[in-house]
């Protein structure tokens, strides 16, 4: 074995291992126990991940606001549902936490003029995904919410105009009758190649 090969098989057996343990068990939790309340220091060990997302120029963009009170929740509920695409398993949820932007940046308003890129959107999203995988590891369950009244949820938050409500995350103690997690992944030569394009797998 050479010393590159011996490295990797060290690190598999540490704390990239343990990572990939925390990445592959994370999935969409659509069914809560509703009669678990969430602590909100769980809430905040989440929160303390997503702060230490990184971010264009450091500007740190993100900002989220936890709805756990349950007037709120009930509020969110019934309000910012869309239609068309209803999600009965709300019902269920005792944790909303709205994940938003401030675009008042100069970073995030001058600088996408000239690149064509989005930065508060990659941001907030690293961010995001910081904080779902840090409650993955403390056991609860979460969910990415994009199909929502994004303007309701600003109102009964009082978010103000400067910032924008980009998703919602539910977050809850998974229920016990969960069905089996059946979504694939594609496989990793069929998402990623090396140098260039690989023409032969999606075409140009």
């Amino acid at each position: 074995m050479t010393p590159a090969q011996d490295d990797h098989a060290r690190l598999e057996q540490t704390a990239y291992r343990k990572f990939m343990d925390v990445v592959a068990g994370r999935r969409s939790c659509r069914r809560y126990d509703g009669t678990r309340p969430v602590p909100r220091e769980l809430i905040e060990d989440c929160l303390e991940a997503a702060r230490l997302a990184p971010s264009a120029c450091n500007r740190q963009p993100w900002r989220f606001v936890v709805a756990d009170d349950p007037q709120t929740v009930a509020r969110i509920r019934t309000e910012a549902r869309m239609p068309a695409l209803v999600h009965p398993w709300w019902d269920e949820v005792p944790v909303f936490v709205a994940l938003c932007a401030r675009l008042d940046l100069v970073t995030h308003r001058v600088a996408p003029a000239v690149s064509g890129i989005p930065y508060y959107l990659i941001d907030a999203g690293i961010a995001g995904e910081h904080f779902v995988l840090a409650a993955e590891s403390l056991g609860l369950g979460t969910c990415w919410i994009g199909w929502f009244r994004a303007r309701a949820v600003a109102r009964i938050l009082d978010v103000p105009r400067r910032i924008r409500v980009l998703s919602l995350l539910t977050v809850g103690w998974p229920a016990t009758d969960m069905e089996p997690r059946q979504q694939s992944r594609l496989p990793l030569d069929q998402i990623a190649s090396w140098n260039r394009w690989n023409s032969t797998r999606e075409g140009k």
